[in-house]
């Protein structure tokens, strides 16, 4: 398949979706990150200084996704119809893992949506926890699963 952001000339180019059908689309996108015990457990208890780590993560995801056009260069801008983040802990590796959906009905998928979505919440964990941990490691950002569009569902297990 053949890049599509780029012209004959080798011009980077938004892709024009004038002429696709609107169709529901989501995406589901997720990534963790690895805490010390310290902060792990003040995430899960709610009891950092800076208050409920996990509540604030999710809007600012919510924040992250609804701004993706505006950071990413070729990206449509996107009137997004749902957007949710959660997070599940796992508290004997000390890490968070963060889940970002995307729903719109519209002409391009939301991929780039959900990834921002939790990018955006991941780093936020990583802010308001720097003090009580400096070693905090973000990883396995990908996304698992879309819908819609011409190449249907599409599942990365």
């Amino acid at each position: 398949m053949a890049f599509t952001h780029f012209d004959q000339e080798g011009n980077a180019v938004m892709v024009d979706v004038t002429e696709k059908a609107d169709t529901v689309r989501e995406a589901l996108a997720s990534g963790t990150i690895k805490l010390n015990q310290e902060a792990f457990e003040a995430v899960a208890n709610g009891t950092t200084k800076k208050g409920d780590v996990l509540s604030v993560a999710a809007t600012a995801g919510i924040m992250g996704a609804k701004k993706t056009a505006g950071l990413i260069p070729m990206c449509h801008i996107l009137p997004i119809t749902n957007c949710k983040v959660w997070f599940e802990l796992d508290p004997k590796q000390r890490e968070v893992h963060c889940f970002c959906t995307v729903k719109i009905t519209g002409k391009t998928g939301v991929e780039m949506e959900a990834l921002t979505g939790a990018s955006v919440a991941l780093l936020t964990i990583y802010d308001m926890c720097k003090a009580m941990d400096k070693s905090m490691e973000i990883g396995g950002i990908r996304l698992k699963r879309k819908t819609g569009g011409r190449s249907g569902e599409i599942v990365n297990p």
